[in-house]
């Protein structure tokens, strides 16, 4: 069959045209390569423009994919890593039906979007019961990745750098179950790669033995390694391994005691982590601070729970956790402006995702609520803010239970409060409230002011909050120690008057006795100061009178005889 002058013009230019951009694309892959070989942050940012370029050429090419992505986790932009190769994070599972898991939650909503219909709109009569079943709704997100899935089944080069590039960035963003899964899995891809490729080696290939069998900007390789990079990125990687496994046992165990209820274990786990020497990734820290904070509440200890929601929220803007768990602490206090506040930021938080009918963040970012759950949240929440208005207007602002924000009793002593309240200065204080960023490790250097922004802020409202509280517990204390003082006072006062009308009434009771004792004394004391005369007369008319009585009565007894009665008119006598 004869061809057409036209189609084989055609045919030779499209095929000058591949050759133009696949001459272009090596061009860029080799300058990118220069620059990335120099490792300055500067060549990189250049390389990674040149092959941006050479994907724009030839979006599926290995050896520009490859070196991207290593050249955005040369740069720490861990998020771009992640955006770009989310489809290997096994966390994030695509899904065309609204599961009960969190992590494909924002999946399913974003595909419900893009269900359609391969029937005209005008054929509404298809949804009857009679009609052909082949005619379903899909996802044309769904069917995408599908296709790209065979696709790069079907290319040649894919090697395993995919898990290994993939597993540090979702270590540095604190997905620590997807980086070990992906690591592990990385490691032993090339494990096996290094076990085929080493069949046909002779003795002096093994000089110096490695694993990984990829360098840092360098496609898989086909020689055996003979350098030093591979075996530092081995080491890098088992040390890496090691301290997600050290970090994922040491929240299990913090997470285990706090539902078990003992939430000092589950503290001292979770400090641990927070207060480790090395640093821990942002993502991840947020969540420990957020466990901590909630058994910081379940034990009472409403300030060291705060902190730590001030933490999360400084970290994390958006964690809806964070802000439902400061705003029932702020309640519990009767602290209800600021409890409205974070009330009306979560409202706003609630809308925005709403308005954009996904949860805020990535869609390998993890929540604690499923998209489903926002609207009946979000009723919810306008009818507590109503409540709290009116609770507000009614004149509740300044009812504050200071006792508990700072975890005293109510009537406690002086020296109980300027201690609980020093602890609490030396932990929240202002100038310290950044010192937590030193041991974490920020997905993004860009959000460092903005973080320390946040934190100064809360931090310094916390403060604000505690010296109010010490000032109102110091004034009641100082009321009850005066009024302690006046009523011991009056209780001395009222004793010294008891005592003085008591010894009072003693005295009126005791006057008569002393007044005859006193004339006894006088008596007997003048006797004895008389002489021997006066004493002998005294005795000789007593002893006359003791005579002249026997007498009457012998005369008495002399006229009426012994067994007579004695005559009235001598009975008196005689009594």
């Amino acid at each position: 069959m004869a061809v057409s002058p036209c189609s084989t013009a055609g045919t030779d230019q499209k095929k000058h045209w591949w050759i133009t951009n696949r001459k272009l694309v090596d061009k860029y892959i080799k300058d990118a390569r220069c620059l990335l070989s120099t490792r300055e942050p500067n060549d990189v940012a250049s390389a990674l423009v040149l092959l941006d370029a050479a994907l724009s050429l030839s979006p599926r090419f290995e050896l520009a994919l490859e070196l991207k992505a290593r050249s955005l986790l040369n740069l720490r932009r861990f998020r771009d890593v992640a955006d770009m190769l989310q489809d290997y994070i096994p966390s994030l599972k695509v899904s065309t039906e609204d599961s009960g898991s969190v992590s494909s939650d924002n999946s399913s909503q974003l595909f419900s979007r893009e269900r359609v219909k391969l029937l005209h709109s005008s054929n509404s009569s298809s949804d009857s019961p009679g009609r052909d079943p082949s005619f379903k709704c899909f996802s044309v997100s769904d069917l995408k990745k599908k296709v790209m899935a065979g696709l790069c089944k079907n290319c040649e080069k894919e090697g395993q750098w995919r898990y290994l590039v993939l597993g540090q960035a979702c270590c540095h963003l604190g997905l620590m179950e997807d980086a070990m899964v992906l690591l592990q899995t990385g490691k032993r891809l090339a494990s096996a790669a290094f076990r085929r490729e080493s069949v046909c080696w002779s003795d002096d290939n093994f000089s110096l033995p490695a694993i990984i069998t990829t360098s840092d900007f360098s496609s898989t390789a086909t020689t055996p390694p003979r350098d030093v990079t591979s075996v530092s990125q081995s080491e890098n990687i088992s040390h890496i391994l090691s301290h997600i496994k050290l970090l994922i046992r040491r929240r299990t165990a913090a997470i285990a005691a706090l539902d078990a209820g003992l939430y000092s274990e589950a503290i001292r786990h979770f400090s641990k982590i927070v207060d480790g020497r090395r640093l821990a990734p942002q993502g991840f820290l947020a969540e420990c601070y957020m466990n901590r904070a909630t058994a910081y509440k379940a034990s009472g200890r409403m300030a060291e729970s705060i902190s730590d929601c001030n933490k999360t929220l400084a970290l994390d803007p958006t964690s809806i956790q964070a802000l439902e768990t400061r705003a029932s602490l702020l309640e519990t206090i009767r602290c209800l402006p600021d409890c409205l506040h974070d009330l009306e930021h979560l409202k706003l938080l609630y809308n925005t995702i709403l308005r954009d009918r996904k949860l805020p963040g990535p869609a390998w970012k993890r929540h604690n609520v499923r998209y489903r759950e926002i609207p009946g949240k979000l009723c919810a929440l306008t009818a507590k803010i109503q409540r709290l208005k009116q609770r507000v207007a009614s004149g509740e602002t300044a009812n504050v239970d200071y006792y508990a924000l700072i975890g005293l009793k109510r009537g406690c002593s002086r020296s109980e409060l300027e201690r609980a309240y020093l602890l609490l200065c030396l932990r929240h204080k202002p100038d310290k409230a950044i010192n937590f960023i030193d041991r974490c490790e920020l997905a993004d250097e860009r959000d460092l002011d903005s973080i320390k922004d946040r934190a100064k802020m809360s931090t310094l409202l916390l403060y604000r909050l505690l010296q109010k509280g010490y000032s109102s517990v110091m004034a009641t204390i100082m009321d009850e120690e005066a009024a302690e003082k006046q009523r011991k006072k009056a209780a001395v006062a009222l004793q010294a008057a008891i005592q003085e009308q008591q010894s009072q009434y003693s005295n009126s009771e005791s006057e008569p006795e002393k007044t005859d004792f006193s004339g006894c004394n006088d008596r007997v004391n003048s006797s004895e100061n008389k002489a021997a005369a006066t004493t002998s007369s005294n005795a000789n008319v007593f002893q006359g009178v003791f005579c002249r009585d026997i007498a009457a009565v012998g005369n008495l007894l002399s006229q009426v005889g012994f067994n007579r009665p004695i005559p009235v008119k001598y009975e008196a006598l005689s009594c």
